[in-house]
């Protein structure tokens, strides 16, 4: 099980197709021969765009298997990201502008995500939260925002998606790809947000919302932008998602990710964090985040949890965040049941 941001948004749609069909993209090429190269078996992947007919995602899992790995199952829907609102939400005296849909986007779909999978997707059972609105979250911190009656929570997507596994098993993966906590004004609107949209997984969990809380084995993953001790998020929703009695971390780490902490210095050198578990590479200089681990695969305490890593891609191919990976088997699994190979090769 992995999440990866491969940052395939673009700024135009259609662009990403174009850069994939291409064969010669930089980013896309490091983007695929990092997820080749740890070949997990779901992978959440977030910052691709969306397009209706599915043509970027379809484009990309072909040149995955191009390369050796196949995913035969995908499931992607529209995200809320460039979704018009028909509302000046940010106050500038246009109502179309990419601050004003109902999540970041100069186009609708732009930088979405996706799920790919080498086990079958129960698309008919996917529960797709995208459209809840975000002041009905318990406890929100919406306050007395302009656009509170149609203000969705997600600024991507929240869903709900059963995966069968081997042996008649099944996994929920719940996925979301949230704001990141930065670029507003003293309000601190995103900041708002992006904690509210970690904390939805606690009151799903909770049973306190409308819909009924999920299976016992699920696997929390996505792009949360928020990291628990460091950073400009509300780190306390991620540290109480971190704490959930369903919830187990592995806690995902890397010799490179400490590393590149170490080498960047500047605002790294004041994190409180462990930074092995930093999960992005982000400017360091003044008003920079630093490395942040932002990016979580956190699966129910149905699982027993086998191995867990951070891939990085070069360091010079552009791309910002490791893949984290977690191996799971089923509570009770013996050791036979790991694949040894693939462990021996992440090693």
């Amino acid at each position: 099980m992995a999440t990866f941001n491969a940052e395939l948004q673009r700024d135009g749609p259609g662009l990403l197709l174009r850069d994939i069909l291409s064969g010669d993209d930089p980013k896309v090429i490091a983007a695929a021969r990092l997820v080749v190269g740890i070949a997990p078996d779901i992978l959440v992947l977030t910052g691709i765009d969306f397009d209706h007919d599915g043509h970027a995602l379809a484009a990309f899992a072909a040149g995955l298997s191009a390369l050796g790995h196949d995913y035969p199952h995908r499931f992607a829907r529209q995200p809320n990201t460039g979704l018009p609102t028909g509302r000046d939400i940010d106050g500038d005296g246009r109502a179309n502008g990419a601050r004003d849909a109902q999540g970041f986007g100069e186009f609708a779909g732009q930088a979405g995500m996706a799920i790919l999978s080498r086990h079958p997707i129960d698309t008919g059972g996917v529960r797709d939260f995208s459209a809840f609105l975000w002041a009905d979250l318990p406890g929100a911190l919406i306050g007395d925002d302009p656009a509170a009656d149609l203000q969705r929570l997600s600024t991507t997507a929240h869903w709900d998606v059963p995966v069968d596994l081997p042996g008649g098993m099944r996994v929920h993966i719940l996925a979301y790809y949230a704001t990141p906590p930065v670029f507003d004004g003293p309000e601190d609107r995103n900041g708002r947000r992006n904690h509210d949209e970690t904390a939805f997984w606690t009151h799903y969990l909770d049973g306190t919302l409308s819909a009924a809380s999920p299976p016992a084995a699920f696997v929390i993953a996505g792009d949360a932008n928020l990291d628990p001790a460091d950073g400009d998020g509300r780190g306390a929703a991620m540290a109480a998602l971190l704490a959930h009695p369903r919830v187990q971390d592995p806690r995902p780490s890397s010799p490179e990710g400490a590393a590149r902490a170490a080498r960047n210095g500047g605002v790294n050198a004041l994190h409180g964090g462990d930074p092995a578990l930093d999960t992005a590479d982000w400017p360091d200089g003044p008003g920079g985040p630093g490395n942040l681990r932002v990016d979580y695969v956190l699966p129910s305490r149905d699982w027993r949890v086998a191995d867990a890593g951070i891939a990085w891609p070069p360091s010079d191919s552009g791309l910002r965040h490791g893949l984290v990976w977690v191996d799971l088997l089923p509570e009770g699994a013996g050791d036979s049941d790991v694949d040894g190979g693939l462990d021996k090769i992440r090693r």
